[in-house]
């Protein structure tokens, strides 16, 4: 499997064999063992030096974890991700990022927003009712509210656009 990930402005390009056992991490070859714990701890074992990997979270491409203590944020991209990168397309999530979508059909109850009003990822946006039963939609990106495409009482389809957030930096 083959990754890319950037760690502070460094990128770390990894293949890892089939067996899960060696790793070539920029040119250079590593055999690694990783054991699994029940508290949700991971130990890399790479030669003699173990590595403990916590408070591992992952918010698509975004990974944050601290290692041995020392907390670290990522960018990693995938197999699928690099071959889209080199064939010169942006994948379907980086395409998505400001838009949200209605994610199955149902009813507009409410919309917390308006064009033009600030927000940030996760603000509540929209109340949608589907199978009588109240979703709280919420921003996906941080940015300014560029279009509203439905308004309350609205009956929406699964995967139609609600509305546009301009990304912000």
């Amino acid at each position: 499997m083959e990754f890319e990930s950037n760690i502070g402005g460094e990128i770390y390009r990894v293949h890892l064999n089939s067996d899960n056992s060696k790793a070539l991490v920029n040119d250079s070859e590593f055999e690694y063992k990783l054991i699994e714990q029940n508290n949700g701890r991971i130990l890399l074992r790479s030669g003699t030096k173990v590595y403990k990997i916590e408070n591992i979270s992952v918010n698509g491409r975004q990974v944050s974890f601290s290692l041995n203590g020392s907390f670290f944020e990522a960018t990693v991209k995938d197999e699928q991700d690099l071959l889209l990168e080199k064939l010169g397309f942006e994948d379907q999530a980086e395409a998505s990022i400001g838009k949200l979508a209605a994610p199955m059909p149902g009813k507009i109850l409410e919309i917390m927003a308006e064009e033009g009003q600030s927000v940030e990822l996760g603000d509540p946006l929209i109340i949608l009712e589907a199978m009588k039963m109240e979703n709280e939609l919420k921003a996906t990106a941080d940015g300014i509210i560029n279009s509203l495409h439905v308004k309350q009482g609205d009956n929406v389809e699964k995967n139609q656009i609600l509305l546009e957030i301009k990304p912000s930096g």
